[in-house]
């Protein structure tokens, strides 16, 4: 058994594999204690090989597991689940917690990245923070904006910016799901001159948590000209692409080392 951990900012993801085949999918929130989180997500499991990617990869050294462990950087590792369940992918977008993130792919292979880490804006952060000033939980926030007309334009993707500029808009009489539109819209901006930069072809995988976010996603279609389900395509579960390609990772490693 091969075993992914994409330790992230607000989550952490585990897949395994046995056979090249996907044997488990759990999920965890990160908390203050990600050790611990990691710990319930192996629990009953024993893998002969951990992989670790996203910001906590290293933690992993510190599981005292008995099994040959490794690490991988976030972009190979979406690289990798992408192109694995979409082997014609020419782009990946993830969005997560907190760092967005833009690739283009040749035969799976990354030739081209660009990263956002420097701050939330316009991650699932955001939108989460955002979420709050409306008072609603960041699950319903996207189907929220999509009831939204005539969006204002949202001049700063700062989270604590956005934050007052909102609550100024409400306070002039706009209505809160056109500014949650206006917010959303302000997110898909910023993202499709990020895939522009490093040379969007699609087909288009989006990964992350925030490629459940309806209203991202139809706007990002509208926006960067592609059809859903076509040229942007959005695995069952985005966010558990980089403990996938984690682990696929070391099965192909292990598997180029039979032959």
């Amino acid at each position: 058994m091969i075993a992914g951990l994409d330790i992230g900012s607000r989550s952490i993801e585990l897949v395994t594999l046995i056979d090249g085949r996907v044997a488990e999918a759990r999920k965890l929130p990160t908390t203050f204690d990600p050790v611990s989180q990691c710990f319930k997500l192996l629990d009953g499991l024993r893998p002969a090989s951990l992989v670790g990617t996203g910001y906590g990869r290293n933690l992993i050294q510190r599981l005292g597991l008995d099994c040959e462990y490794s690490t991988i950087t976030e972009i190979k590792a979406h690289a990798l689940g992408a192109a694995h369940l979409f082997p014609e992918a020419r782009t990946v977008l993830d969005i997560g917690g907190q760092d967005t993130k833009a690739m283009s792919l040749a035969g799976g292979r990354v030739l081209k990245f660009e990263m956002n880490d420097r701050c939330a804006a316009g991650t699932g952060k955001f939108l989460e923070y955002t979420a709050g000033v409306f008072q609603i939980p960041v699950e319903e926030f996207g189907p929220y904006a999509l009831r939204g007309e005539n969006p204002p334009e949202i001049s700063s993707i700062c989270t604590v910016f956005a934050e007052t500029e909102a609550t100024s808009l409400m306070a002039r009489g706009e209505k809160p799901e056109a500014i949650a539109l206006g917010l959303h819209k302000a997110i898909v901006k910023r993202t499709a001159n990020m895939l522009r930069r490093v040379g969007l072809n699609f087909p288009m995988v989006f990964t992350g948590g925030v490629a459940n976010n309806p209203c991202v996603l139809d706007l990002l279609a509208k926006s960067v000209g592609g059809e859903i389900g076509r040229d942007i395509l959005v695995p069952d579960n985005p966010d558990h692409m980089g403990a996938l390609g984690a682990a696929l990772h070391r099965h192909q490693g292990d598997t180029a080392d039979a032959r």
